[in-house]
């Protein structure tokens, strides 16, 4: 049985010589490396390796995690470069018309009309709201800003998106 793993995080490097890695978020929830909690390095032979954070800090825009077990550099010396990921049951309840990225991505486009964009490929996250970029079959990519005047429907269980064309968006 395969499970499912979402990353949350990327180890860019250690931190001191007690153990800390530098970690980017790929993660909206601020609450995602309480300590206490559990996640895995997806190491690329073989099994994720179950780690428990046993501190947590912000420092110049990165988390600095530590794990139990692991309070050398030389322990953590080969996480530099892998992901940290999570488990599909340790996804948090989301509100209405809030969703995850990889609900999203894969996602048919159409637009309020039935007419057919694309693909939602990947997804852009700028400033004030995030991007959706849609493959279309033919031609360059389009930028379809998640905003309620543009994004009229989602159905992830259909893996659908409906648009409303704004001026300028198939230009």
């Amino acid at each position: 049985m395969t499970i499912n793993m979402f990353n949350v995080g990327k180890i860019l490097n250690t931190h001191g010589i007690r153990g800390e890695v530098k970690v980017l978020r790929i993660s909206d929830f601020d609450d995602r490396f309480q300590i206490g909690s559990t996640v895995y390095l997806d190491k690329k032979d073989g099994e994720p390796l179950e780690l428990v954070i046993d501190g947590h800090r912000i420092h110049k825009g990165y988390d600095l995690l530590q794990f139990e077990g692991y309070h050398n550099i030389n322990d953590v010396e080969n996480f530099k470069g892998l992901y940290l990921k999570i488990s599909e049951e340790q996804l948090t309840e989301l509100d209405d018309n809030e969703f995850y990225y990889h609900e999203i991505i894969g996602c048919d486009v159409h637009t309020t009309d039935n007419q057919y964009i694309g693909k939602i490929k990947e997804i852009l996250s700028p400033g004030a709201n995030d991007v959706w970029v849609v493959k279309q079959p033919k031609g360059k990519d389009i930028l379809v800003p998640y905003i309620k005047e543009v994004v009229k429907s989602v159905d992830i269980e259909e893996k659908n998106v409906r648009i409303e064309l704004m001026e300028g968006l198939l230009d």
